[in-house]
Formats: C-alpha cells, sequence, structure tokens
C-alpha cells in the first residue's frame, strides 16, 4: 500500500477512486483505503496529518495512458490540475496536482 498524508482523507480518496475507477474498501475517518485497481497496482491509502503539504512530495504515482491527452483533460474535469509538461526521447509526460497539491504524472508510456 502506498499511503498518502493529507489533511482531508475522505475527500481525497473521492478523487483517487474516481481517477483509478475504484472504491473506498475501508473508511476509518483519519484513515481512508481504496479497493487494488482491477488492472493491478497498489492500493492507496490517505491518512490525516494535520499540517499541509510543504514542498515537493517525496513519492508520486505514474499512470501510463495511451491517449495522455485525454487522460489529463479527463483528470483535470475531477479535480487535478495540471503544472507541467515534460519529455525526453521515447516518453513524454505531464505533470499534475491532486487537490490537496500531490504531484502525480501521466506519460504516454508506463511510469518515467
Amino acid at each position: 500500500m502506498i499511503t498518502v498524508d493529507c489533511t482531508d482523507p475522505r475527500s481525497l480518496a473521492e478523487f483517487w477512486t474516481a481517477a483509478l475507477g475504484v472504491e473506498i474498501a475501508a473508511d476509518y475517518g483519519a484513515f481512508v483505503m481504496l479497493t487494488r485497481p482491477l488492472t493491478g497496482g497498489p492500493v492507496l491509502g490517505f491518512q490525516q496529518v494535520p499540517e499541509p503539504r510543504a514542498g515537493k512530495n517525496r513519492v508520486h504515482v505514474d499512470f501510463g495512458a495511451a491517449d495522455r491527452e485525454a487522460e489529463v483533460r479527463r483528470l483535470v474535469g475531477l479535480g487535478a490540475t495540471e503544472r507541467d509538461r515534460q519529455s525526453q526521447p521515447g516518453i513524454e509526460w505531464t505533470v499534475l496536482e491532486d487537490p490537496e497539491g500531490n504531484v502525480f504524472c501521466v506519460s504516454n508510456q508506463g511510469a518515467h
């Protein structure tokens, strides 16, 4: 499981359930855990902490998408914010933030 510190676990879990196409598996108030994606990958959990995120998060989620532009539009429609676009030979990715400012990426391949 990958656990994300946040100020509002339920609200952030609702964004990620829509983004990943999963459901909430358990809600303990200060800790919310999602179900495993049908396509595999880690389970996400959201843990309430008193302070807001400061600086760049050290761990982030990467999505691979056949149609990166469409996936970015979908995630922005769910509440993400686009921050940057980057590329290296053979791979392009878009850097986004979830509603609490946690960075994640969408690439035209697997994780970058």
